[in-house]
Order: structure tokens, then sequence, then C-alpha cells
């Protein structure tokens, strides 16, 4: 799932090479991913691209006052190109979503929205104002915006996993299940740990750990182009998605906890004491 590093990339490269140009059409393989039917799509045309931001994992393209709001969910991306093809697509083949023309289709830049996978969640918004749109309204502050002593009163008095806490989007927008990973390996501290009962030293930790891993992230993210971000995103990473390696920093091997739909790593000599945490799925396999 991209996050903050990956999206705030994306919204580089938009500004980078879509403000100023203008939109002459938008092609709909999609209706699934529009969340809003008024303004119609068709009022983008013509527009030209103004600016182009985040809000958490949102991201933002300002048509002249007309937003495209995109949330990639879980296995959406931007596939920025040089020249778009003229044709338009055949709804409901393949990844594609919907289709930007940035200059004369055939001729002019733009970018397709596409998500791998049966199971769907790209959504798109058009609004004239992005507080029209409900779930960035119930952002929580930008992880990159906290102070130490603002994230110790966010997470004061909460009884929920550490983890959970800090892919909580309410709570802290703009970490998901990989940079949290990152995060708390970074900190040294569980997964598990309660996110309300840290000492004064773990806060120091988490904080830290959060504008650095962020940040450096942000730093090679930026200026990629969007095709090679998820490999930029990959190639950083110290414990997501290594399951079965040795941990970077003491050795270790990086194990994992898994649930329904997706899966932590963490290392146990860096984050755990050396114990290993209850993965429940193998826990029912072993019974």
């Amino acid at each position: 799932m991209p996050e903050l590093p990956e999206v705030e990339a994306l919204a580089h490269h938009l500004r980078e090479y879509a403000v100023g140009r203008t939109v002459a059409r938008v092609d709909v393989a999609s209706l699934q991913v529009l969340k809003t039917a008024s303004p119609p799509w068709t009022e983008l045309h013509g527009r030209t691209v103004t600016g182009a931001g985040r809000y958490g994992k949102y991201l933002d393209m300002d048509c002249d006052g007309l937003h495209l709001v995109v949330h990639l969910a879980r296995a959406g991306w931007l596939r920025w190109a040089d020249t778009m093809g003229a044709t338009p697509p055949k709804p409901g083949k393949g990844p594609l979503a919907l289709r930007v023309h940035l200059g004369p289709p055939g001729e002019g830049p733009g970018f397709d929205l596409t998500e791998a996978g049966t199971k769907k969640g790209l959504a798109v918004w058009i609004v004239s104002d992005v507080r029209q749109i409900p779930q960035i309204v119930s952002l929580g502050p930008d992880a990159l915006s906290l102070t130490r002593d603002a994230l110790a009163d966010l997470l004061a008095g909460r009884t929920e996993r550490l983890k959970n806490a800090l892919t909580d989007q309410r709570l802290i927008s703009g970490v998901g299940n990989a940079y949290s990973d990152e995060i708390l390996h970074t900190a040294k501290l569980s997964p598990y740990a309660t996110a309300g009962k840290l000492a004064d030293p773990a806060l120091d930790a988490l904080h830290a750990a959060m504008q650095s891993v962020l940040t450096d992230a942000v730093s090679r993210s930026v200026g990629q182009a969007a095709a090679r971000l998820k490999g930029e995103k990959r190639s950083g990473l110290r414990v997501h998605g290594r399951t079965g390696m040795p941990c970077p920093v003491c050795g270790d091997t990086v194990r994992e906890v898994s649930f329904a739909e997706k899966a932590f790593q963490y290392c146990p000599t860096c984050q755990t004491g050396g114990k290993p945490l209850a993965d429940r799925r193998m826990s029912r396999l072993l019974r």
C-alpha cells in the first residue's frame, strides 16, 4: 500500500510534470472507483492543473479549484506516461480504473490510475472542497507534523497495541503497515506494547524513529519516476517484508505475525527482548 512517502513523491511528480497543463479528457474505465457523482468527471475537462498535494495517504490534484482526490488503497497505483493512447479504454477490462489526459489524446502526457487484484479499494473523489470528503475530515495530524509532546498527548490513555495506534489514520495520518514496522524496529519497541503506557525514553525513541524513517523515505522517493517508487520503497525496508531474513542490526531472524489479510514483521532481539510474539494463525494450525 502506498504510504506517506510514496504519496508525497507522487504529489511532487504531479507538481513537476502536471501543473500548468490542461486536462483534455478523463476516461473512466471503472465507475466503481468514483465516490462522487456531482460534479461529474467531465467538469475537469479544460481546466488547468494548478497544484498537487497530500492529506495523509490521499493524493490531491487541484484543477483550478476542482480537486481530483485519490486514495490508492492497498493495490492501487498512478502510472505516468509522456504520451497517452487516444483510444478510450473499454470499461471493466484489466486493472485500469481511470485515465487523465493532460494534453491532446494521443499526443500529450497523462496518467492512469490502476489497481491490481480482485479486491477493489481504489477511490476517487471530484470535489470543489476537500473538506467534503469525510475520510479526509476524520484524519488525524500528519505523522511528519507531530512534535514529541503532541505524539505523547495523542497516545496518552490509549489501550490498543502500539502497532494498531500507529496505523489508525484517525489518530495519526500517513503511516501504514510497512512504515509502522520500520518505525517500531528503529525505535526498538514491541508492536504489542500498549500505546498509552510508554515511558518517556520510549516516547522519545518512537518520535525520533517516526521522523527519521519517514523523512529518509521521503528523501529517497521524491524525484523518482512513479514507476520506480515501489522498488525504492522495498529497497529501503529493514524488517517489513523480510520474514526469515537476518535483521540488518543484530543478525537475528526477522519474524512475522499474520492476520486475516495482512502481516507484520519484527526482530525479536531488537524489539521484544528475544521473545517471539504469538502468531495466532500458526497457533491454530498447530493444535
